[in-house]
């Protein structure tokens, strides 16, 4: 049974609008429009596919911070999921238990109408399920401003995710929080574009710095997260903990070899460091991860 004092969040991903966001800041203003012809004709081609992954998006960044506000209810993400560029999300999408919304194909000039559709189920759920706390909004279109107002005098807290250079400020303004994507634990915005034909040389680079294991990353994660919601450095090992389980539902760290949690967050000094000098047991990010 569900835990009446845990907030309940859903989600709701106007897809679409963050992959071509994304793909225009990696590449510059108008990439996307640009290429779109090549996109869609041949997805494989050696140049095309450069410039697509160069601007692949992190989809457990979005989700595992919807998670840091509370249980994910429900997960949605709207798109044409026969498009190439949306199709090569579909497994990692599934594996994360977001649920695929199938928008009807829209012509290079017309809009697929994610938003008109995301707003119809968003404030359809909000009745449904009285108890949702929390309502994460992925995308940067104005045409959401209705929604998150809507959402707010309905007492759900809003918060908004969107790409940087391409949300607009209106959008931000009408929710009671908004993150930028580039921000998230995890993502790793992209060099400044530079000028004259740099587009033409090849997909932008970014400054990627992996974890040496998905443990790892799952757990700086989590702490970044928690201390981003504390405003704290050093932050209770049993919320991190918490946060990481709902990140991850099939995380054990006894799976793992440890006997402990704590056993899991020493093995992983590089990561973190506990203090455990006092009753209540708290950790930060290790000196060369802040």
């Amino acid at each position: 049974m569900p835990d009446p004092q845990t907030p309940r969040v859903a989600v709701y991903l106007d897809f679409d609008n963050i992959v071509m966001s994304w793909y225009d800041r990696v590449h510059g203003r108008n990439s996307y429009a640009r290429d779109r012809q090549k996109i869609a004709e041949a997805p494989s081609e050696a140049e095309t596919a450069a410039r697509l992954s160069a601007a692949t998006i992190d989809v457990g960044a979005i989700i595992d911070y919807a998670a840091s506000f509370g249980t994910l209810v429900l997960t949605r993400a709207y798109a044409d999921w026969s498009s190439p560029v949306n199709a090569i999300y579909r497994s990692q999408l599934v594996a994360r238990a977001v649920d695929l919304v199938q928008l009807f194909p829209a012509a290079a000039y017309a809009k697929n109408g994610a938003d008109i559709r995301l707003a119809v189920d968003t404030v359809e759920d909000m009745f449904r399920l009285p108890d949702l706390t929390h309502v994460v909004i992925v995308a940067g279109d104005s045409d959401y401003v209705p929604l998150a107002q809507r959402c707010k005098r309905l007492g759900r807290f809003v918060v908004g995710v969107g790409v940087a250079g391409s949300t607009a400020k209106s959008l931000a303004a009408a929710c009671d929080q908004f993150d930028s994507y580039d921000s998230l634990p995890g993502v790793t915005a992209p060099e400044p574009a530079k000028k004259a034909d740099a587009a033409a040389s090849g997909p932008a680079r970014t400054r990627r710095r992996k974890p040496a294991d998905p443990t790892e990353e799952l757990l700086e994660r989590a702490l970044r997260l928690e201390q981003e919601r504390t405003d704290e450095e050093w932050v209770h090992l049993s919320a991190v903990k918490n946060l990481l389980k709902r990140m991850d539902p099939s995380f054990s760290e006894k799976g793992l070899g440890h006997r402990s949690f704590s056993d899991f967050v020493k093995a992983h000094s590089g990561v973190a460091e506990l203090d455990e000098t006092t009753n209540i047991v708290r950790v930060r990010l290790s000196l060369d991860r802040r």
